[in-house]
């Protein structure tokens, strides 16, 4: 996941390998992750740009959550959106979404022992 600020400047970079999971999964592990980074630095807007349409349209309130997995992890969600001031969150094409695509193939690298760090 990549962070930026309002000016678009990079305010940091996240990817964690999760071991052998669903892309949902995975995808709702990083707005997790989001949420828990602008909840403890102080910032209380946020605007999520995901290339999961099943995440957004979830959060969004458009589609149910159907899954017993995420339901936990849409609901732990739910609770830190409801402690930002302003929260947004949009679907973006996966072509247009390059650097969140390049840190978690990073993750998963690390996690399957291709890469120190």
């Amino acid at each position: 996941m990549l962070i930026e600020d309002a000016q678009g400047r990079v305010l940091a970079e996240l990817s964690q390998f999760l071991g052998i999971q669903t892309n949902n999964f995975a995808e709702y592990s990083g707005l997790l992750a989001v949420l828990d980074y602008a909840l403890a630095h102080g910032h209380r807007r946020l605007r999520v740009v995901s290339d999961s349409e099943l995440m957004v349209k979830q959060i969004q309130g458009r589609y149910q959550v159907k899954s017993p997995g995420l339901r936990l992890l849409y609901e732990q969600a739910k609770e830190k959106i409801a402690e930002l001031e302003k929260f947004e969150i949009a679907h973006a094409l996966r072509h247009k979404n390059r650097d969140a695509d390049r840190l978690a193939n990073q993750a998963m690298d690390r996690g399957m022992g291709k890469l120190n760090g």
